[in-house]
């Protein structure tokens, strides 16, 4: 390895999957006082005082929403999150979540041979309309996959520009419209003051009696109360919650005891496999940093994610 590769830090500990991202790009790992890039991947509670010759921080997740509440995060130097790297896995848990309350799986595994009401429940996603709150990343990769079982995908994002695929695009100023548009709703939004509890009691009444919620994003985009009421009242079908607020739920929390609710604990993009599936995203901005090329997933000043 040549002695001028750059110096990375992988902290605060050297995960094998990134310590081999790091050299196959070029790049030597040491410690963090010899380091001009950071790679973090512990929590935002330990994140040490950086020296001035670090010139960038790498963040292992795509929600940066805690660092920017901490300040952390400064225009010092370059930032990026994992904001897409993930995105593969956390579409497939969603459609994997729509599909299991569509089709009444939840039901069956509770109640086992019950027919006639799993039976009169099962609805199909072919011919249906999903909303998509958030068309990132993880829409880029859930759109063909919608596609394929034959429903239709609104996409909402910030600037309304059209998302491929997608047989609809809305500015996230106008999602109000979409819920008497579709049918569900996959919510892959980040976590800002705009997106806090998007999902509440007018939202709710708004969609369709057989419409299912399904979130792959932060906890807090839904008004957990209000949701509690939807279900039990029917307002709505069912939802599929790989986070909540809080997280996880407590013990007696009724979310648990509903047939209408798959809680799963936060594993769409599952903590045991995240640094592997980092590495190759790694590998790629090291080599486009040495390069002088643009970064990918850049975190811009003055925003929350």
């Amino acid at each position: 390895m040549s002695a001028t590769a750059i110096p990375v830090a992988v902290e605060p500990t050297r995960d094998e999957h990134l310590v081999a991202a790091v050299e196959s790009a070029g790049g030597r790992v040491v410690d963090l006082a010899e380091a001009r890039v950071l790679v973090w991947i512990g929590a935002v509670d330990d994140f040490p005082d950086l020296h001035d010759r670090i010139v960038w921080v790498a963040l292992k997740t795509a929600g940066i929403e805690e660092y920017v509440s901490a300040g952390v995060i400064d225009d010092r130097r370059v930032w990026t999150n994992a904001s897409g790297f993930y995105a593969e896995n956390v579409a497939e848990h969603a459609l994997g979540l729509l599909l299991a309350g569509l089709r009444q799986i939840n039901t069956a595994v509770l109640r086992h041979w019950d027919k006639q009401p799993i039976d009169t429940a099962v609805r199909s996603l072919h011919g249906s309309t999903v909303a998509i709150i958030g068309a990132g990343g993880i829409a880029a990769s859930l759109i063909p996959r919608l596609t394929a079982c034959g429903a239709r995908a609104i996409a909402v994002n910030r600037s309304g520009r059209p998302v491929e695929g997608a047989a609809l695009t809305v500015p996230s100023a106008r999602t109000d419209e979409v819920w008497a548009q579709t049918d569900h709703v996959v919510l892959a939004a980040p976590a800002t003051a705009e997106t806090r509890h998007l999902i509440n009691a007018s939202s709710l009444s708004a969609l369709p009696s057989h419409a299912w919620i399904v979130n792959v994003a932060r906890g807090p985009l839904v008004d957990q109360a209000a949701l509690l009421d939807a279900l039990r009242n029917g307002e709505i079908a069912g939802a599929a919650l790989d986070v909540t607020d809080p997280e996880p739920p407590a013990d007696d929390d009724p979310m648990w005891s509903l047939p209408n609710v798959i809680i799963t604990p936060h594993v769409a993009n599952p903590a045991s496999g995240l640094t592997r599936a980092m590495a190759p995203w790694m590998a790629e901005n090291l080599r486009r940093y040495q390069a002088g090329e643009e970064l990918l997933a850049v975190v811009r000043p003055g925003r929350d994610y």
